[in-house]
């Protein structure tokens, strides 16, 4: 069996896809990538990657780049992923993440495309009774985005047992910080993630950052949650598929987070201390929806993959963001 089977990277110019993408070509894997640069950013994918600019709901070109680049699996990241939108658009997302998910799924099961992973999120959990929150707990998703990656999942899982398709489902926690070299990271302007956030507001490109509910069961009284370093995730991707190759009859649902949670007020904290200023924070009332604490039961990664995290330490998520950040503005000016 070829070890390194030929992966379609859908959103591939976006922040997360682009990770993946940078992760199957360190690995000596073929990647294409197709996006339709709607929150994506060409500048993001290797010049050498074949890319081709369209949507995944586009079923004949589905059909065509699985032709030409002999595709055998797909990662799967392109999708709407801000929650507050999702509750006031919920039919754009039901359509973006989900019917065209179906799309994709039936365009994989027609070309006998043999393998999935898609990106799913711990939104999918709603707000947990419990912390940490494992892959057994209820999903009971409290707005359309978590809806949409939770129907998407139940599409992956009702197809595979009735074709020849095995999938992982992968449960992001935060993601957070850049590739540590400098070839990509989160550039999308008016992001939410709040360590994006936060590295703007340091930087200057922000006046303030808000904390969003100070009165919470935690330590310092700030939401917690679990920080993963961006390539730490591309990398749970890579070792995924390697474990749907190796047992073809096998499909997966796994968290995708440390097992560790840290506090907004801890985040902002790191960036002041590794900028040495101090960000202006705007505290305010909780957000309607938001947990406690949301952090990731991983033991069942730990198990399955061999995963082993090379990024997860504050410090470092922070100052990788931070350099990416700093050169985002010569990368937009064409420097």
């Amino acid at each position: 069996m070829n070890s390194k089977l030929p992966v379609l990277v859908t959103g591939g110019a976006g922040y997360i896809g682009s990770h993946a993408v940078i992760a199957l070509q360190d690995a000596g894997w073929p990647a294409a990538v197709i996006d339709n640069l709607s929150t994506g950013f060409s500048f993001a994918i290797p010049e050498q990657v074949p890319f081709y600019k369209g949507d995944i709901a586009d079923a004949d070109l589905l059909k065509r780049v699985f032709a030409e680049q002999g595709t055998r699996a797909i990662m799967h990241f392109a999708g709407s992923i801000i929650v507050p939108e999702s509750v006031e658009n919920p039919l754009s997302y039901y359509h973006n993440n989900t019917a065209k998910s179906r799309v994709l799924i039936e365009a994989a099961v027609e070309a006998g495309v043999p393998h999935f992973i898609f990106s799913s999120t711990a939104a999918t959990y709603g707000t947990p009774a419990v912390s940490p929150v494992n892959e057994e707990d209820p999903r009971q998703p409290i707005n359309p985005y978590g809806w949409s990656k939770l129907m998407t999942e139940q599409m992956l899982a009702d197809t595979s047992a009735a074709h020849d398709l095995n999938y992982c489902a992968l449960r992001y926690f935060n993601v957070a910080g850049a590739d540590p070299q400098g070839r990509t990271g989160q550039s999308t302007t008016g992001a939410t993630h709040l360590i994006k956030v936060a590295v703007e507001a340091a930087l200057g490109k922000r006046e303030s950052v808000g904390v969003f509910g100070t009165d919470y069961d935690t330590p310092d009284g700030t939401g917690v949650r679990d920080y993963i370093h961006v390539s730490d995730l591309a990398a749970a991707h890579l070792l995924a598929l390697e474990a749907l190759m190796q047992q073809p009859e096998r499909s997966m649902t796994m968290n995708c987070g440390y097992g560790r949670g840290l506090s907004v007020l801890e985040v902002l904290d790191a960036v002041d201390r590794l900028t040495g200023r101090k960000i202006t924070r705007v505290l305010g009332p909780r957000r309607a929806g938001d947990p406690d604490s949301l952090v990731a039961g991983s033991s069942r990664i730990m198990a399955t993959l061999p995963w082993q995290p090379q990024h997860a330490d504050l410090d470092a998520i922070v100052a990788h963001a931070l350099a990416w950040e700093s050169r985002l503005a010569d990368i937009r000016a064409g420097v």
